[in-house]
């Protein structure tokens, strides 16, 4: 299998939580600001089942498409954060409360966001509902 890059990773992640319900999906390129990877996907969901639902097909399809699998995966008691640490990749995929609260974005500020159209762009190819 070809190896694929972080930002089309990152952008087929956006596409299956965008295709699951996920909500204010935003890809920030991080690499510039942090050794730890180069994108964070950040979602919302609207409740703790949602959260692992989404975290689920994650996991599933990205082993599914690319045979990768996280490096680490964390979540806390709750399932109100759950982060997939794909390595160049960090998503995190938060219930609403959860993410207002921690504004992960605003922390990440000198990250620069990928925009919706050039990620969809970049995942097209695995949307559901092209």
């Amino acid at each position: 299998m070809e190896e694929i890059s972080s930002r089309k990773l990152a952008s087929t992640i956006a596409r299956i939580l965008d295709d699951n319900k996920g909500k204010d999906i935003v890809i920030l390129n991080v690499s510039n600001v942090s050794v730890l990877s180069d994108y964070f996907v950040i979602a919302s969901a609207n409740s703790t089942p949602q959260v692992k639902g989404l975290t689920s097909n994650v996991r599933e399809k990205i082993k599914e498409l690319f045979e990768k699998i996280p490096k680490g995966i964390e979540s806390d008691i709750k399932n109100t954060w759950n982060l997939l640490d794909y390595g160049d990749v960090v998503v995190h995929i938060m219930h609403f409360e959860q993410r207002e609260n921690y504004q992960i974005e605003k922390f990440w500020n000198n990250a620069l966001k990928v925009e919706r159209e050039v990620w969809e762009e970049e995942s097209k190819e695995f949307s559901l509902y092209e």
